[in-house]
């Protein structure tokens, strides 16, 4: 628990780390871009903590995979590559990681890397796009890559306290079930996002 406690202030924006001249467009930019987003923050402490449950060569592999992908979207994202309802498969990715946590089972490896390798493309592109045009690409991909591991690393540390002995079995069944369900109704604003710009088109520039 201290170590989660020691982790947590790394994961919040600060006055001081806002306002760092040209890094503010860089870096720290890129640090905390992953945490502001529900969606993003709950899929990645997911994989941290699935990689947990899963144990061994998962623990490292799965989020290692996860962040690898994600850089790779990202920069897809960067340069305007279009991909297909990338919010939708966001929200898809939070309720099917609930799901696989909440069920509790070790799922095969290469199918876990496969899946949250899936994922991790369209969380990538999502922030590639976003990205605003004035900052560094490269100080920006550095603090996007170090805030997203932190995020996984405090998911396995979730996942490693709550899988000791003489721990409630339920924490993280319930756990998942919550983000499942969060995932779901993430699922189900995009749809329904998706119908209503469909019927209302709106022009890009008012947006």
């Amino acid at each position: 628990m201290k170590f989660i406690l020691l982790l947590l202030p790394l994961l919040l924006p600060t006055p001081l780390l806002a306002h760092t001249g040209s890094h503010a467009y860089g870096f720290t930019s890129g640090f905390t871009h992953p945490v502001f987003g529900l969606d993003h923050l709950l899929a990645m402490l997911s994989v941290g903590i699935l990689s947990a449950q899963m144990g061994g060569r998962a623990l490292w592999s799965v989020p290692l995979i996860f962040v690898g992908f994600m850089l790779v979207g990202g920069i897809l994202g960067m340069l305007g590559v279009p991909f297909f309802s990338v919010e939708i498969a966001i929200a898809v990715s939070v309720l099917v990681l609930g799901l696989c946590i909440a069920s509790s089972q070790k799922f095969p490896i290469l199918l876990t890397m496969a899946g949250v390798a899936f994922f991790a493309l369209f969380h990538g592109h999502a922030h590639g796009v976003e990205m605003p045009e004035a900052v560094n690409p490269t100080l920006y991909a550095l603090g996007f890559i170090l805030g997203t591991t932190l995020i996984h690393l405090l998911g396995v540390a979730l996942g490693w306290w709550a899988t000791r002995p003489h721990r409630p079995a339920f924490f993280l069944r319930w756990a998942g079930v919550a983000i499942a369900l969060v995932g779901a109704y993430f699922l189900t604003q995009s749809t329904l996002g998706r119908k209503e710009e469909a019927a209302f088109p709106v022009s890009s520039f008012t947006r």
